[in-house]
Formats: C-alpha cells, sequence, structure tokens
C-alpha cells in the first residue's frame, strides 16, 4: 500500500496459516523449505501472481497477501485458495499441510516454537530477546489483516475515528481460537487474549490496543511513535527495530505506506469466509467515515477505556456478548439499549448490504446464523475436549481449508 491511494479507493488483505504434520497437526517449522523450493533461496518472500507469499516471526507459518493494492474483491477468496491448494500440494512429500484457525490447540509454545532464521533473522532475535515468543500471541497466533489507505491528515482523522469504532465488536465476527494447549479457556478469542498481554514488559509497544484518539500524524508520532522508541532504545543497540513495525495495537498507522493495518480479526477456516468478514467490517467503516450513522466528532470523543470494555466482551463471549452501551449502539445506527453482539451485526450487515457482494452476503448470513467459528469449536469437540475430538475438529477444519468450504 503507497501514499498514491486515497482512503477507501484500494484495500489489502494478509491471511495467515500453520504449516502442521497431515497425521498427527503437530506443528512443522517448513516455511524456509517452502520459499527454498520455489525461489532457491531463504529471502522469505515469492510473488506467485495476483497473490505473494511471506514468511512470519516463526518458521511454521506462512502469509498469503494479494500482490498489488485492490479495488474489488471478485475473485479475491479463490486467489486466495489456489495458493493454498499449491502449498498444499508443495507440503504433500514432507506429510504437511496447511491448518487454519487462528491458534493451534494444542500447540506448547516454550518447546515447539522456531524462529525464521533467514533474512532479518536479527530482528526476530531481537523480539525473542526483549519479549519472549516462546508464548501464545507469538508464535501461535495467525490473522487476517486488513489495509485500508488514506493520502493526508483529513483522511486519516476520518479513517483512524472509524476504525477505533469498530475494532471492539470485531471478535464478535471472527473468533476462532477458543482452545489452547488442548484446554478451553474463557475466551472465545483466546488469540486475542494472549495479544493483549504479550508486551506486558513495554506497554508503549501495545497500548490498549484499541489506539488512542489521535488524529494527525504529529499527535500520533508525539503519543505513540515516540513513546515506543524510547521504550525500545535500551534493547536495540543496533537501531534495527521500526516504529511502525514495533507498533502492535489492534489496528496501526503505516504512515510509511499511507495506510491503516486492522490486526484484530483471526483467521477462518477458508479464504471465502475471510474475505467476506473483511467486506463488511470495510463497509461498515467506510460508512462510520462518511458519517452515516455518527458525526467523525463524536467518534473522535469516545476513550480507549470505554471501548476496549466492548472490546473484552466480544474477546469472552464473541457473538453471545451482549452489548449494553447504548451511546456505542446509536454511533452504530441501533437506537436500543442492548443487545447482543450476533443481533448487531446482523443489523450492520442488513444496513450496508448494498456495498457487499452477493457471494458473501450469502457466506456472512451463514456465520451470523451459526455462530463465530469459535462457537462451532466448541460444539465439535464437547465440553470436555479430548485430544481426539480436537484431532478429528481440526482436520475437518483442515479440509474446509483445502476446498474453501465453510466449516457448518
Amino acid at each position: 500500500m503507497t501514499t498514491s491511494h486515497d482512503i477507501f479507493s484500494v484495500f489489502g488483505i494478509e491471511l495467515e496459516y500453520m504449516i502442521v504434520n497431515r497425521d498427527t497437526l503437530e506443528i512443522l517449522p517448513l516455511s524456509e523449505v517452502l520459499f527454498k523450493e520455489k525461489t532457491g533461496d531463504f529471502n522469505g518472500r515469492y510473488e506467485a501472481g495476483e497473490i505473494t507469499w511471506t514468511n512470519e516471526l516463526t518458521a511454521h507459518v506462512i502469509e498469503l497477501k494479494n500482490t498489488a493494492p485492490k479495488t474489488s474483491f471478485k475473485g479475491l477468496h479463490a486467489a486466495f485458495h489456489a495458493n493454498i491448494k499449491d502449498l498444499n500440494k508443495m507440503l504433500e512429500p514432507h506429510n504437511a499441510m496447511l491448518l487454519p484457525t487462528s491458534a493451534h490447540p494444542l500447540m506448547d509454545p516454550k518447546t515447539q516454537t522456531v524462529l525464521w532464521r533467514h533474512e532479518n533473522r536479527e530482528i526476530y532475535e531481537l523480539y525473542d530477546q526483549v519479549f519472549n515468543c516462546k508464548q501464545h500471541g507469538w508464535s501461535n497466533e495467525q490473522s487476517m489483516h486488513i489495509n485500508l489507505p488514506f493520502t493526508n491528515d483529513a483522511e486519516f482523522e476520518r479513517l483512524h475515528a472509524a476504525v477505533r469504532m469498530v475494532l471492539p465488536i470485531i471478535p464478535a465476527l471472527a473468533a476462532s481460537s477458543p482452545i489452547l494447549e488442548g484446554e478451553i479457556t474463557p475466551y472465545r478469542d483466546a488469540r486475542l487474549w494472549a495479544y493483549v498481554n504479550q508486551n506486558k514488559n513495554l506497554p508503549a509497544i501495545a497500548g490498549r490496543i484499541i489506539p488512542e484518539p489521535v488524529f494527525n500524524k504529529l499527535n500520533y508520532t508525539q503519543q505513540i511513535f515516540n513513546p515506543i522508541q524510547a521504550a525500545i532504545k535500551p534493547f536495540d543497540k543496533q537501531k534495527i527495530m521500526d516504529k511502525h513495525r514495533l507498533n502492535a495495537r489492534g489496528a496501526i498507522a503505516r504512515f510509511d505506506r499511507g495506510s491503516i493495518e486492522i490486526r484484530v480479526t483471526d483467521i477462518q477456516e477458508c479464504p471465502k469466509a475471510d474475505i467476506a468478514i473483511a467486506e463488511l467490517i470495510i463497509a461498515v467503516i467506510k460508512g462510520l467515515a462518511n458519517e452515516k450513522s455518527c458525526s467523525i466528532n463524536r467518534q473522535k470523543s469516545w476513550h480507549t477505556d470505554d471501548l476496549r470494555v466492548i472490546m473484552t466482551q466480544t474477546k469472552y463471549a464473541a457473538e453471545q456478548a451482549i452489548i449494553t452501551d447504548s451511546n456505542y449502539l446509536h454511533c452504530l445506527g441501533l437506537h436500543v439499549t442492548k443487545v447482543s453482539a450476533q443481533d448487531l451485526w446482523q443489523h450492520l450487515l442488513d444496513n450496508h448490504k448494498s456495498k457487499i457482494s452477493k457471494e458473501s452476503q450469502a457466506t456472512l448470513s451463514s456465520i451470523l446464523n451459526y455462530g463465530s467459528l469459535s462457537s462451532r469449536i466448541l460444539e465439535k469437540v464437547g465440553k470436555i475436549p479430548t485430544s481426539q475430538s480436537i484431532y478429528y475438529t481440526y482436520s475437518d477444519l483442515a479440509d474446509c481449508l483445502a476446498a474453501n468450504i465453510l466449516y457448518i
């Protein structure tokens, strides 16, 4: 994403997947093998036409993203799926495959983490030194990143204000991580719980996850970037850390690229579901930025802590969370005193259908009808999951990814 794109004129999507053993689902650090086979080197990047593959922090994760900014969602989930099929074919000789969802249900990050060992390894090693990446939220986390552009402070103001308003309810739609280390957690979005707690030793890095109410580059630099740089300075002797990359809030401003990157969305069971969710999230953000239900000034007035209360509710209960902040609901165009997060998203879908493809409308209707992927996973594994029930459930999810179909 470059600085030449006006607000909402284009977008970017990034999807992350785990590499696992086909028979046991144990994670396998094989991403370097994939790049070596494709490029003859370990440079961690391969352009496959419309989709580009890149490495991540850990060697068992690979990221897929659109190579160039997109103006339309048409055909995008199919393009991602085509690359998933190519990757699974390459992994077959290694008895491996890609696995969806935002957290591996059995991984022990303390003993199974292998960091990327090639290009930029010094950055990943420094991350590990400072934050200890051998924990959930670092080495066991996969998400969808949504990138939206802006060209100047006026566009950034509108975009950042709207994004902050939508972040708290994204887990209600997209949660896919109810299980860690074989146990059902208290959270439907355990990845987000771990993500919130991953930077406690340097709180300036992630802040309160919901970004601070700052709406121009100067204030963002003073209130967010400067504290980040001050926090990392004692550790970054070689000055290799970039302030944009260090920023771990749920939505980060990339002034170097002219975009805001949304990072709180759990990965789903297939690209069809991810793209549908992205379409709806972008449509809602665009509606807010255009002041369809709430003025920009009213959006800007929201305190981070008030928004974080709502995110905490959805992090725990996903679509079953009951939102009782009537002022928040009014800003989203729903004039009631309380509502389930599921019904709130149904309201938002109904209000933005004209901006969403028919195919994604159908996918979203299924998600809202059957519940978040976390809820569907919990229904399948049982109240007291066994290693066998987890294995069968996540094997089915791998099949959904391979076929690009919903888990319902």
